[in-house]
């Protein structure tokens, strides 16, 4: 089992920058490919960024792809993910999740979520 909590969202204006924490809570945090995800009001959820267990592979959806960076801590059990250069229409709650097994993009292939951390971006 995985517990998983965001952090760091909240209100920046378009061209800014925020740093998303999730810290997940077990002593098997390296074992797990780690994901971010968002949902816009009204749209399905979306990926965003993954990365391996290792840290090494990371993946990216092409709306975000030189604009944010996924990474992780394995001694802090935690991810992180840098978003720059931040535009209106990454409006979203932003969520993490975990799945025991290799990296995935999917929604479907995640076991574990944390409860989101909202990001509002203004003009």
């Amino acid at each position: 089992q995985v517990q998983l909590v965001e952090s760091g969202g909240g209100l920046v204006q378009a061209g800014g920058s925020l740093r998303l924490s999730c810290a997940a809570s077990g002593r098997t945090f390296s074992r797990y490919a780690m994901g971010w995800f968002r949902q816009a009001p009204g749209k399905e959820r979306e990926f965003v960024a993954a990365i391996s267990w290792s840290g090494g592979p990371t993946y990216y959806a092409g709306s975000v792809k030189g604009r944010f960076t996924i990474s992780r801590d394995n001694a802090k059990n935690t991810m992180y993910l840098q978003a720059n250069s931040l535009k209106r229409e990454d409006t979203a709650v932003y969520y993490c999740a975990a799945r025991n097994a290799v990296v995935a993009t999917t929604t479907t292939n995640y076991d574990y979520w944390g409860q989101g951390t909202q990001v509002t971006v203004s003009s």
